[in-house]
C-alpha cells in the first residue's frame, strides 16, 4: 500500500540524511525473499546477481540522478553507488559496447496481436468478448487469424505464430478451423522466455508505482491490496477464483478503453505517456507457528484480515 514517511519522524530523518530507513530496508528485505528463491531454483548464484546489480546501479545512477547542467563523472557514480571507480569504468565501457539487451520480440508481438483480438470490433463478440476467428481469410467478409496477424506485422507468417501459440496453450483450433484465444490475456500456459519477459515488466512498473509512492512526488498511484490468513484451503481456493474472474473483468475495461484512447492519441506531440494497471493474487501456506497464538514471522501473517483498497 502507499506509504509515506511523516515528516519529522525518525525514518525520515534517516532517508534524508542519518543513513537508510529502516523501514524500508525491511521492506527490501522482504520483497527480496521471493526473489531469490526464484533464483536459486533457476541457479543463478549471487556472484552473477551481485554483477547484474552493479551494471543496474551505475545505469540507474548515470540516468536519473545526474545533477543538472553537469556532466556526470565516474567519481560521482561511485559516490551515489558504493561502486569502485574501476568497475564503473568498465561497466559504463561495456554498455556502450552491447547496447541495452532487446526486448522479446516475441513476447511483444503477442501482447500486440492479442490487444487487438481483445479490443478491436473487428474481432469482437457483441458482448465484448474475443470471439473464435477463421484461421484463413479466404473468401469470407469476417476478420480471420490471417487478418489480425497481418494487421500487426508483414515479416512473420500467421502459421509460424498460431504454431507457437499452440505449443504454449495461448490459442486452440477447433473441428471448423476456427481459432480460440485461450486466455482474455497473454498469458501462456507454457513457455518460460514469455513469462520471464511479463515478470520483468509488471513487477517493474509495480515497484515503480510503490518508489513513486514513497518519495511523495505528486499524487500517490493506485497500490492496494486486499489480505486474510487463517483460511481453510477451500476457502483460498474460492477467493483465487473469484479474484481471477473480478481481476480479470478489470484488466479488460481498461485494457478496451485504453486502446480507445491510445488511437485518439496517436500522432499528437504530447503523447509521451504509458500506463501499466495490473492485479494480482497469492495463495500460500501459512509458515512458523499456529495462526491461533497470534505470532508472526516473515511468511506467516498471523490470523488477520483486512484491505488497503481504500
Amino acid at each position: 500500500m502507499p506509504f509515506e514517511t511523516p515528516p519529522g519522524s525518525p525514518d525520515a530523518e534517516n532517508a534524508v540524511g542519518g543513513g537508510p530507513s529502516p523501514a524500508l530496508l525491511e521492506a527490501v528485505r522482504r520483497l527480496l525473499r521471493p526473489l531469490v528463491r526464484l533464483l536459486l531454483q533457476h541457479q543463478i548464484t549471487f556472484p552473477a546477481l551481485a554483477g547484474l546489480l552493479k551494471s543496474v546501479y551505475v545505469q540507474v545512477a548515470d540516468e536519473h540522478f545526474a545533477i543538472p547542467e553537469r556532466p556526470q563523472t565516474i567519481s560521482r557514480l561511485t559516490l551515489l553507488t558504493g561502486i569502485h571507480r574501476k568497475d564503473v569504468r568498465r561497466l559504463q565501457s561495456e554498455a556502450a559496447e552491447t547496447g541495452v539487451p532487446a526486448t522479446s520480440t516475441a513476447s511483444s508481438l503477442g501482447a500486440q496481436l492479442v490487444l487487438r483480438w481483445t479490443t478491436e470490433p473487428d474481432f469482437l463478440t457483441p458482448e465484448g468478448a474475443p470471439r473464435a476467428l477463421p484461421r484463413l481469410a479466404g473468401n469470407r467478409t469476417e476478420s480471420s487469424f490471417e487478418a489480425l496477424v497481418a494487421s500487426v506485422t508483414q515479416d512473420i507468417r500467421p502459421r509460424a505464430i498460431l504454431d507457437e501459440w499452440l505449443r504454449l496453450g495461448v490459442a486452440s483450433v477447433d473441428a471448423q478451423d476456427r481459432v480460440h484465444l485461450a486466455e482474455a490475456a497473454f498469458v501462456p500456459a507454457r513457455g518460460f522466455d514469455e513469462k520471464a519477459y511479463f515478470l520483468g515488466r509488471n513487477v517493474r512498473d509495480h515497484l515503480d508505482a510503490a518508489r513513486h509512492n514513497l518519495s511523495g512526488e505528486g499524487d500517490p498511484f493506485l497500490e492496494r491490496s486486499v489480505y486474510y490468513a487463517g483460511l481453510r484451503a477451500e476457502s483460498a481456493q474460492e477467493l483465487q477464483a473469484l479474484s481471477r474472474t473480478v481481476g480479470m473483468e478489470a484488466l479488460q475495461r481498461v485494457n478496451q478503453r485504453a486502446r480507445v484512447l491510445q488511437q485518439a492519441d496517436e500522432g499528437a506531440p504530447e503523447s509521451r505517456y504509458r500506463m501499466s494497471f495490473g492485479a494480482w493474487f497469492l495463495r500460500a501456506p501459512l509458515a512458523g507457528a499456529s495462526p491461533v497464538s497470534g505470532l508472526s514471522s516473515e511468511s506467516n501473517e498471523g490470523p488477520e484480515g483486512g484491505s488497503d483498497a481504500s
